[in-house]
């Protein structure tokens, strides 16, 4: 008997061993647990009734015996139906289930609103026994492998598969932090025993995810300057990362058919596909009902009270949420944003449905054997800390429920009929800090209102006019006057703005009063704020992806160079560069080229000569040859802001109402890792940008 032949006869044995124990005790608990949910629900008197505890335990135990004998048939046949109605028609189907069975026993009545909140009462208890009790959950996906290798349907495979898990937006340091404190034991454990190293590697500019998951899936993140950008030879037309309209379009664009995933491959809740055919939650293919819908949603709802399971968690989270803002407020937190009341929700969705049915799916995608190569993005953790902050509480939370994740799919693997290797990785960082207009009482748009004509059509995502005043913080004027504490030199009096000799082929630039004390009293008096004007109106747009800025003079369709935006907005640059929140500005010279411009020198990027003190030094040896990069790209604005770092405070100044972001350099934004088998060859080199990470994983799919 050969060695594949003998794991395979004890993989079959480990399934039996693992499926009929669970069973039982799987069994036992949700018999019990509905029968407390029937307890609950009935003193909260919303339509729920019984004569005695004993019909109740009756109900429960038909209840069970339904699931048993009728839920797998009927969860085949309705999983489109419950897929298109976002789960709640697996609710709907409990609630009958526990309506047909109240009506086989006298004293036991069922209607309104206890059919929706009795399953998910049901679900609660369930979970909170197993968790007590330490039941797996997953036991459910065991007995649907055994009827499906009885059948013939699951061959056992030698060949290993791989399964990428992304952790949006987590740095290595904070990988490291979270290891350190406990948060993500299954990813310590698995580094102690020596089946996986962790490798840093650097992003590109702009450090966000979609141009990282451009150059990871597909090998190529060109013409991505930021998360969004404008298109001045499409009607400026603004490009959206996130679009559902956009995400298709910029695949078309960098794909090339030959994407990580696209041998038998399997995107699960990214931005784009890696070129694989089966799809879920990818952002690229989402406007395709056909590939949103795929038979792996069956492990979603494979069970009865799993997907009630994961409202009760979503609901829990967005608890969690509004503890997370109460306790930020009494503690004095700072910098903190205000996060409204529809963030929680949103936050629910991404921490916790997502992670559930993401998981669910990846557990049916091993267990059938059938995917040689998964990649998933996890979005909680990116979501909690661009709200929270990147270290606090409530993203070390996050990371814990997905190291549960990562433990779950850890044992799933066992029970594969292929052997599974797992990488976690991430696409980027975040850094912390308190916001721009927090700092300084003004957006980016604000600032460049100020420094050029005011009749000049400004659009901006993000403006401060109707949405950041009174939304950002609790009082803006007192905030920014905190923030502004020993910048004197902003807030009163005038400023004498005047280029480094490194410019002096520049005219001396004007000098300018003082702009921000004027704002914030504007404000504070209540003068009408700038009428809003539309993208397509606009002369100038001002977009913003974490503390990097883009602004487009979108009168001119081609690039304008440093010399023509001179002439056009002789402030606007020196503004720009002399203001004590940016730390440089990149623009292109017709004579010298691209240019990185900071108050107190110049770096001109072509041939690295500095004049004055070089702009880039707090941000990493490789700023100059990702500027450099980024200059070459067909969508790069006419001029590129990136906000001031501080190595000592660890912290910059996005230009979004983010207290984590992400999008420009400056910090751990720029600093992912890759959390590998240890066999893994991943070169003696650094990993720089995404399309070298690419490779490397192309090369190691070839060799696995």
């Amino acid at each position: 008997m050969g060695d594949q032949e003998k794991y395979f006869l004890d993989w079959q044995n480990r399934i039996q061993d693992r499926s009929r124990f669970y069973w039982l005790g799987r069994s036992l608990i949700m018999w019990i647990g509905g029968f407390l949910a029937f307890i609950i629900i009935d003193h909260l008197s919303v339509g729920l009734s019984f004569d005695d505890w004993s019909t109740a335990f009756i109900v429960a135990g038909l209840v069970g015996l339904f699931n048993v004998l009728f839920w797998p048939m009927l969860a085949r046949v309705l999983l489109p139906f419950m897929v298109f109605t976002v789960g709640i028609g697996a609710l709907l189907l409990n609630g009958f289930f526990i309506w047909l069975a109240g009506g086989l026993v006298d004293g036991f009545t069922i209607g309104g609103p206890a059919l929706i909140l009795t399953p998910l009462a049901m679900a609660a208890v369930t979970a909170l026994l197993s968790a007590i009790l330490t039941i797996d959950d997953d036991a459910t996906y065991y007995r649907n492998v055994i009827r499906k290798i009885k059948k013939g349907k699951i061959k056992f495979k030698g060949k290993p598969g791989i399964i990428f898990l992304e952790i949006d937006g987590l740095a290595l340091n904070i990988l490291n932090e979270a290891i350190k404190n406990g948060s993500m034991p299954t990813l310590k454990r698995w580094l102690d025993e020596g089946t996986h190293k962790v490798t840093g590697w650097e992003t590109d500019l702009s450090s966000q995810t979609g141009a990282s998951q451009a150059g990871i899936l597909h090998g190529n993140n060109h013409n991505i300057p930021a998360f969004r950008w404008v298109e001045k030879d499409n009607n400026n037309k603004i490009m959206v990362s996130t679009g559902l309209s956009d995400a298709p379009i910029i695949e078309k664009r960098i794909s090339d058919g030959n994407g990580l995933l696209n041998c038998h491959g399997a995107s699960r809740s990214n931005l784009f596909s890696g070129d694989a055919a089966d799809v879920i939650f990818t952002y690229s293919k989402l406007k395709n009902l056909r590939r949103f819908y795929s038979r792996a949603w069956y492990y979603v709802y494979s069970y009865p009270s799993n997907f009630a399971r994961i409202v009760v968690l979503f609901f829990w989270d967005v608890f969690l949420d509004f503890a997370s803002q109460l306790l930020h407020i009494i503690k004095n937190i700072r910098p903190r944003i205000r996060r409204g009341l529809i963030y929680p929700f949103i936050r629910g969705g991404a921490n916790v449905f997502l992670r559930e049915v993401t998981t669910a799916v990846l557990i049916g995608d091993m267990l059938d054997g059938k995917v040689d190569v998964a990649y998933v993005t996890y979005l909680g953790y990116d979501e909690i800390a661009h709200h929270s902050g990147t270290r606090d509480w409530d993203a070390f939370y996050a990371l814990k429920k997905l190291d549960m994740q990562f433990h779950r799919l850890e044992n799933a693997r066992k029970y594969a009929p292929r052997p599974y290797q797992l990488v976690v990785q991430s696409d980027h960082g975040q850094t912390n800090g308190a916001t721009f207009l927090q700092r300084y009482g003004l957006t980016l748009e604000d600032l460049v209102r100020e420094l050029i004509p005011p009749e000049t059509l400004i659009y901006s995502e993000l403006s401060s006019n109707e949405d950041h005043f009174g939304q950002a913080f609790q009082n803006p004027i007192e905030d920014s006057k905190l923030y502004l504490k020993g910048r004197g030199d902003l807030v009163a009096g005038e400023s004498r703005y005047i280029f480094n000799q490194a410019v002096r082929k520049v005219d001396e630039a004007p000098v300018i009063r003082g702009k921000v004390l004027d704002y914030l009293q504007r404000h504070e008096i209540g003068q009408a704020p700038p009428k809003k004007t539309s993208s397509s109106e606009a002369q100038v747009i001002v977009l913003a992806s974490g503390n990097l800025g883009l602004i487009y003079l979108t009168e001119y369709v081609k690039r304008l160079t440093f010399e023509q935006i001179k002439a056009i907005y002789p402030d606007l640059i020196p503004g720009l560069v002399q203001h004590d929140g940016i730390g440089f500005v990149m623009v292109h010279s017709e004579k010298y080229g691209p240019m990185a411009m900071g108050r107190e020198g110049i770096c001109y990027l072509k041939d690295g000569t500095i004049e004055g003190d070089d702009p880039l030094t707090p941000f990493g040896p490789r700023a100059r040859e990702h500027l450099s990069r980024t200059d070459t790209f067909k969508h790069v604005p006419d001029i590129l802001v990136n906000s001031f770092y501080d190595p000592v405070t660890n912290e910059v100044a996005a230009f979004e109402e983010l207290v984590g972001s992400h999008g420009g350099l400056g910090g751990e934004q720029t600093q992912p890792f890759i959390l590998h088998p240890s066999e893994w060859n991943m070169g003696s080199e650094e990993i720089v940008g995404a399309e070298k990470l690419h490779e490397l994983l192309k090369r190691q799919l070839k060799e696995v």
